[in-house]
Formats: C-alpha cells, sequence, structure tokens
C-alpha cells in the first residue's frame, strides 16, 4: 500500500519541505561566507614569531637567500614571486619604487625575492625586462619555502624585523595604495 503527497498524513507534510529548507539554509550560509571581508586581510599565524627557516639556490647556483639574511640587523622586505604570475608582473614597478626609496635605503631596508615554482631562466628574463628591486632571489623550485612561510598563492610579501621575526604580510599584489598606506608604514614600525 503507497502513500501519496495526498493521503499522507497531515503531520509528515513538512517532511516535503526539509531538503528546500536544507538547501536555503546552506545557500545563505555560503553568501554570508562570501561577503565575510577581504581576502587580502588574511592573518597570518606567523607574525610575531620567527621566519621559517631559508636556504635557497641563487639564479646562478650559488648559496642564495639564507636565514642569515633575515637575522643582520636591518629590516628586510620578503617578495615571493614567479615570473608566470600576471600580479606579479602588475605589482613590479611598485617594488621596484620601494627599492628606489632613499630614506629606506638609508635606514638598510633590503629586499629579497623568493621564485616561487620558477626556472631560474625566466626569472633572469622576468628581472631583466623589467628591473632587478631585489638585494637578492632565492629559487623555491618545490615550493617548499613558500608551504614553510604560511603562503596561499603569488604574489605575497612579508616585513620580517631586524631579528628574523615577521613583522607584516601582505596577500595578493602591492598596488601604489598598499604601498603607501600598509607596506611603507609596517616598514616603520617594524625598526622600532
Amino acid at each position: 500500500m503507497s502513500v501519496d503527497a495526498e493521503t499522507a498524513p497531515r503531520s509528515h507534510r513538512w517532511l516535503m519541505y526539509l531538503p528546500l529548507a536544507v538547501f536555503a539554509a546552506l545557500a545563505w550560509l555560503l553568501f554570508v561566507r562570501l561577503n565575510a571581508g577581504d581576502p587580502a586581510s588574511i592573518p597570518s599565524v606567523l607574525i610575531g614569531q620567527s621566519a621559517p627557516p631559508l636556504t635557497l639556490p641563487s639564479l646562478d647556483g650559488a648559496a642564495g637567500l639564507t636565514d642569515a639574511d633575515l637575522r643582520s640587523g636591518h629590516v628586510s622586505v620578503v617578495n615571493i614571486f614567479a615570473s608566470w604570475c600576471e600580479p606579479c608582473h602588475y605589482e613590479h614597478e611598485f617594488l621596484m619604487t620601494l627599492a628606489a626609496d632613499p630614506s629606506l635605503h638609508a635606514k638598510g631596508v633590503a629586499i629579497y625575492g623568493v621564485a616561487q615554482k620558477d626556472s631560474a631562466e625566466n626569472i633572469r628574463r622576468f628581472l631583466g625586462a623589467k628591473g632587478d628591486p631585489y638585494a637578492k632571489v632565492g629559487l623555491d623550485a618545490d615550493g617548499r619555502a613558500g608551504i614553510d612561510w604560511g603562503v596561499y598563492g603569488v604574489p605575497e610579501t612579508f616585513i620580517v624585523r631586524g631579528d628574523g621575526s615577521l613583522a607584516f604580510k601582505l596577500v595578493g599584489p602591492m598596488t601604489a595604495q598598499t604601498l603607501e598606506s600598509e607596506v611603507k608604514p609596517q616598514i616603520l614600525k617594524a625598526m622600532n
């Protein structure tokens, strides 16, 4: 004996609407989370802690970027980038502006690059065409250093205090606005 919607007991009719209610609740939850905030403001659990160890080869295969570079007493800017990354091409002019800032240069601020999942040949071509803002470039061919540093994707920029502790993280490409409103003020703050 089958029971259809017309002959079903009234107490069980609400079960017909249960899937629709579950779907509506799930859709509402996803919509709220989608508009939860700026994805570039993803906090890093490493802020305030010592930077993860680095021992990366340089573009010519010699010793490249190491922990000693980040613990030499001056503030460092570590930019994770790649030649295949379109936003990295966009932000490059702002890294060049930062590198050319005479007041930061006088204070010993160094900019280091970490080329993530890229080849030395492609990075040399990229920097040759656009200019080289980096004091040193380390190759992270397998992306392991990026994982250790909590990189979500390129580009990302870290500000490291002279003692090697992480002070700030910028997710996404640097812009003229973020250079002036976030990066430079965070560099100055990290000097104190």
